[in-house]
């Protein structure tokens, strides 16, 4: 498979939904990761993403709760981690790998007892991700068999010798549409700039403007464990009380 310009391929998609990417910095000393939402729907865009740092992630917040309408898909944690394990995924499937990676059960195991969103006739798929410590990955599609809501398809993608300079990228859709299709084939390969600084403002930028909600990225050091997050939110939330999500510590150097 080729590598791919990450940011050229979303400038060109309207619609991608929600994406995660994980890759490896050309240095081969740090994990990116990144995840962004979007949304078609007033209530779908009615998000932001809030620091949830006593479980090592963030949830997704109502920008305005008064505008707040269905909250069963929209309202989760998309980010958590495990002691030197980092999950990311687009639902509540977050948590269903956190409980299941504490009873001792692997990424797929936990994964193998969901489906695809109930939201048909889109079918809305899963995408999940986990990265260890050792820089390795794991990444996940839960989708319909070619829009039949009878019908899961689970595909497991093991990348347990990350490349330097490159990762790995999947979304929920292939482009809009109505319905919407699901994504098609493996995660993509892409190129990895050097820094996380230039790796979220580059997805940031370069996603849709009218459709797109939130981002978030995260960069980690393969040597000491240690991590930093970025934030990027489209719409300010109402409740002021909402903490500001603050700049990585970790090698600020690499955030210019």
């Amino acid at each position: 498979m080729e590598k791919i310009d990450l940011n050229a391929y979303l400038a060109n998609n309207e619609y991608p939904g929600r994406g995660i990417a994980v890759a490896m910095a050309p240095d081969g000393r740090q994990m990116f990761i990144g995840y962004f939402i979007m949304g078609r729907s007033a209530n779908s865009r009615n998000r932001v993403f809030d620091p949830l740092p006593e479980r090592g992630g963030i949830c997704t917040m109502a920008a305005d709760p008064a505008k707040l309408e269905d909250p069963s898909l929209i309202i989760y944690n998309p980010v958590l981690t495990l002691g030197s394990t980092h999950i990311v995924t687009n639902g509540d499937q977050t948590d269903t790998i956190y409980d299941g990676m504490c009873r001792g059960q692997s990424f797929a195991d936990a994964l193998r007892t969901r489906t695809f969103e109930p939201d048909g006739p889109n079918w809305t798929p899963r995408i999940s991700a986990v990265v260890y410590a050792d820089g390795s990955y794991q990444m996940s599609i839960l989708k319909s068999a070619d829009g039949n809501g009878d019908s899961v398809q689970r595909y497991f993608f093991d990348y347990p010798q990350p490349v330097a300079g490159e990762g790995h990228f999947i979304s929920t859709y292939k482009c809009n549409g109505n319905p919407i299709p699901s994504f098609e084939g493996e995660p993509l390969r892409f190129a990895c700039p050097r820094t996380v600084g230039d790796f979220a403002k580059g997805l940031w930028e370069n996603l849709n403007p009218d459709n797109k909600v939130s981002l978030f990225a995260r960069v980690i050091d393969l040597e000491s464990g240690e991590s930093g997050d970025l934030i990027y939110n489209k719409y300010e939330a109402v409740d002021s009380s909402m903490d500001d999500p603050e700049e990585p510590a970790l090698l600020p150097e690499e955030m210019e």
